[in-house]
């Protein structure tokens, strides 16, 4: 099984990119992130037509996240659940659901803007519901993998220039440790079980050549239960989209588990 997930930074405006990479990477499962179009503009035919059944909840300007499933290859989905149940929250950033024996839950975590903000408040609470919330989930499905944009770099070396970006936010001690409780669940990150080159990330700023520098975060990222974790055999960043005409700042990240 194939699982990805990419932060298209509006689906409206990236349809066809995710249409293309689909069409040379059919993985199973594709997470998004950053919709930015409301349910009712989905477009559930476009991707019906490349094989893939959508689940998703939208939301207009911001955030928004979706399930797309290989249903051929995978069947469907069951046990759809939108949002944190114990979060009240009108930002659309949490889908989950069971695909072929696996809970897949796709995030799109608060940015949090800077450390002095409320909205960087606001995403610590919202990690923490993250936390309680899939703790539970991990007792119910010991095959679970959490995938998305977290906007949270784990480590210095997932920064360009750690010094530059020293005490900012996605990078604080405060979402650190928040990423760390995470992995205390017993979940792992799938692209650290591997040895990787140095320097790979998943986010570039559209400003200042960035991508051309390879000045970016690693902010995407696939965490795996150990169940799954013990299955997984690869898990990489594919640059190629960030180089094509008009792309999301994101690339898509992919992790392959074996039968």
């Amino acid at each position: 099984m194939k699982l990805a997930t990419w932060n298209v930074n509006s689906l409206k405006v990236r349809l066809g990119h995710v249409q293309e990479w689909l069409t040379a990477n059919p993985v199973d499962v594709l997470c998004l992130q950053e919709l930015k179009l409301t349910d009712d503009k989905f477009p559930i035919a476009e991707l019906a037509a490349h094989g893939y059944t959508a689940h998703f909840t939208g939301q207009k300007t911001y955030n928004g996240v979706a399930i797309l499933v290989n249903h051929a290859k995978v069947g469907e989905a069951t046990d759809i659940v939108r949002n944190l149940p114990n979060f009240p929250d009108e930002q659309q950033r949490l889908i989950s659901a069971t695909i072929a024996g696996t809970r897949i839950v796709c995030g799109y975590f608060p940015n949090g803007q800077s450390l002095e903000s409320d909205k960087f408040v606001y995403k610590l609470k919202w990690l923490d519901a993250l936390t309680h919330w899939l703790a539970g989930e991990m007792a119910n499905h010991p095959r679970l993998a959490l995938l998305g944009d977290y906007n949270i770099a784990p480590e210095d070396r997932d920064v360009h220039d750690p010094k530059a970006w020293e005490g900012q936010n996605l990078v604080s001690p405060q979402e650190r440790e928040a990423f760390a409780r995470l992995e205390g669940l017993g979940l792992r990150d799938a692209f650290r079980l591997f040895d990787q080159p140095e320097k790979i990330f998943s986010w570039w700023d559209y400003r200042m050549g960035a991508f051309r520098r390879n000045a970016g975060l690693r902010i995407d990222h696939i965490l795996l239960s150990a169940a799954l974790a013990e299955r997984c055999t690869a898990c990489e960043v594919d640059p190629v989209p960030r180089k094509w005409e008009q792309p999301s700042d994101h690339a898509p990240v992919v992790a392959t588990l074996a039968a």
